[in-house]
């Protein structure tokens, strides 16, 4: 792009690659890099996921009831896009004591994160999010929290540039171009 646009660079947004962190560092240190909350809650969700898979497998191994069989988009959907079936059926699923209703729980607790507008609170929630995960003995769940820890000042970013950016609308577009090339 040449030293004279990037100096104009205001804002990076980015998701928690390491090269693209290591880019933005070298080339635009003068910018505010901010990493994309849609990268940062996909990561959470796969975690969900693989300690929902893991419970469910060593469940049917066991020859236990098969509670979170074809529960997967009932935990990784925001709950207001629920339907009114799935809202009783999670319900249900949420009073078990379950390492995925834990995971879940963390999942959900953690989405308060991008209610705060200062840095400061939401810097104070996230170190109590992690504190809280990092007992859970739900490895996952852990490795995200570790993950959160070393990118918190980037996370924190987000706040600082006043919750106006986000990658969101262009992986939406990069989703319909992979889906359209798929199809063809």
């Amino acid at each position: 792009m040449g030293q004279e646009v990037i100096s104009k660079i205001c804002f990076v947004c980015s998701d928690m690659w390491e090269p693209y962190l290591k880019l933005s560092r070298e080339r635009c240190s003068e910018a505010l890099h901010v990493l994309d909350r849609f990268h940062i809650v996909s990561n959470m969700n796969k975690a969900l996921d693989r300690v929902r898979a893991e419970e469910s497998g060593r469940m049917q191994r066991e020859g236990r009831n098969p509670i979170l069989k074809k529960s997967r988009w009932l935990l990784l959907k925001r709950s207001e896009n629920l339907q009114d079936e799935q809202h009783f059926r999670l319900r249900d699923l949420l009073r078990y004591n379950l390492k995925t209703v834990r995971a879940y729980l963390l999942k959900e607790a953690f989405q308060q994160l991008w209610d705060y507008n200062s840095p400061g609170w939401a810097g104070k929630f996230l170190d109590e999010w992690r504190r809280q995960t990092m007992r859970s003995r739900i490895e996952p769940m852990k490795k995200i929290a570790r993950s959160l820890r070393n990118h918190r000042e980037l996370i924190l970013n987000y706040f600082r540039a006043q919750k106006l950016l986000s990658s969101g609308v262009v992986e939406g577009l990069n989703n319909k171009a992979k889906l359209t090339m798929r199809k063809s």
